[in-house]
């Protein structure tokens, strides 16, 4: 009762931020058609035409490919806790992570893949397990997690007492699951405002913008630094937004939007300085794809999704190279890299999260290519379904990529790269996955 009354509460939030969004869409001039797009003092033409594919039933072999991706959670599944590892074979998760296998397991059911009492039984457990979680300061979750004993841990897995602080970029996109439950499988409704009223969201927004927590180095206290940049901060901001939380100032863009030259598509990027703000501005696929995947895209992500993805397919054309970047596991130090379109200053940058080079760390992204291929209907998506379309073991699911610089298959296996393959395929045949009606 009590989760039901909130959500009446909330309908006004939710009403006000729509018609705040269509308003903002007309004062803009946005549109997918051929008018330009207006953001503050930046102008550029919309495209004629984006070429999105529509819904229809996967073939036998897309269909094979979920069941492939299925297998590693399968694999990673930890029985007491109803979590999932991160990595394949070990114990520890992030909330971005654990937000990867929730989609996962709710494509799996859109597609058949998963049975319905398995659904159930796994999605009741893993709820459970969110609601008791220890959080940092009792307020939120930390960034990271031992997926066997709960303990917050660092990145190392080794226990922290209070953690390592919370990412609300995080928390933001394990709220998107929350909300199809929410609209999709009311009969979770209980265990989702379970959760709710254990995290104090409200801890992690100012004045309508993303704040994260870290150690500040005075014994246990933590500092909120802002968190989020363009593309990923907007995406975060939504499921928020639907829950009737002020996301206003994270999620118009415009403050911060700078437009760069790549390849003679102008794209956007974050201005912030890294030095500055304490975060990279990372231009990459993932955001982007998830935004269209999950949420349908609004009028201004569509557009930027696109012109991210152009400038992929604009590399190929004139280097010849299969192109589509993202963050990625990797399968040797540093572990993890950024793959970008642009960050730091520059096109085509890879660096680890201490801004380090790893440019011999290149890939072409599993789950990118899957993304891209689910958005959109052309040569190009089918040309990196069919180089990324044999990354996988049929035992442990999707490898992360392939490295560009000789071909090697990049056999890092992810709880993020696995889910993001279900959820694009899931997309291929339903549509957004958080689509209420018509």
């Amino acid at each position: 009762m009590e989760f039901k009354k909130a959500l009446v509460n909330a309908r006004h939030h939710i009403v006000f931020i729509l018609g705040l969004i269509t308003a903002l869409g007309i004062a803009f001039s946005i549109e997918t058609r051929q008018s330009d797009l207006v953001l503050g003092n930046i102008t550029f033409e919309a495209p004629e035409s984006i070429p999105l594919k529509q819904s229809r039933v996967l073939t036998a072999q897309e269909y094979q490919w979920a069941n492939v991706a299925w297998k590693y959670f399968e694999n990673n599944y930890q029985d007491n806790t109803g979590l999932v590892n991160s990595v394949d074979g070990y114990p520890s998760t992030t909330m971005w992570d654990t937000a990867s296998y929730l989609m996962g397991l709710i494509a799996a059911e859109k597609l058949n893949v998963v049975p319905t009492d398995m659904f159930n039984i796994r999605m009741e457990k893993v709820l459970s397990t969110l609601a008791r979680l220890p959080l940092v300061n009792g307020k939120l979750p930390n960034k990271a997690y031992n997926t066997q004993t709960l303990e917050m841990v660092d990145y190392e897995n080794n226990p922290k007492q209070n953690g390592i602080g919370w990412s609300a970029i995080d928390i933001g996109r394990i709220l998107v699951p929350m909300n199809i439950l929410i609209w999709q499988y009311p009969q979770f409704n209980k265990q989702v405002n379970d959760v709710l009223t254990h995290w104090s969201v409200s801890d992690m927004l100012i004045d309508g913008y993303l704040f994260g927590a870290r150690p500040s180095g005075n014994d246990n206290e933590m500092e909120l630094v802002q968190e989020g940049r363009i593309g990923y901060e907007e995406y975060a901001s939504k499921s928020l937004a639907l829950m009737g939380r002020d996301v206003f100032n994270s999620m118009k863009y415009i403050d911060f939007l700078q437009m760069v030259d790549v390849y003679g598509i102008e794209i956007p990027t974050d201005k912030r300085d890294p030095a500055e703000f304490h975060a990279h501005n990372y231009v990459v696929s993932e955001s982007y794809i998830l935004d269209g995947i999950e949420f349908g895209a609004d009028s201004v992500s569509q557009i930027f999704a696109h012109r991210v993805y152009e400038a992929q397919q604009r590399r190929y054309q004139e280097t010849g190279i299969v192109t589509a970047v993202s963050e990625d596991n990797v399968d040797e130090a540093p572990y993890f890299v950024y793959n970008t379109v642009f960050s730091d200053g520059k096109t085509w940058n890879a660096i680890s999260d201490d801004g380090k080079d790893q440019s011999h760390l290149k890939t072409l992204s599993t789950k990118a290519a899957f993304g891209w291929y689910a958005l959109y209907d052309s040569d190009y998506t089918d040309l990196l379904i069919q180089e990324a379309g044999q990354l996988y073991s049929s035992k442990k699911g999707w490898y992360s990529g392939r490295y560009e610089i000789d071909g090697r298959t990049n056999k890092a296996i992810t709880a993020n790269t696995n889910g993001i393959v279900l959820e694009s395929l899931a997309y291929i045949e339903n549509g957004a996955l958080l689509t209420i009606g018509e």
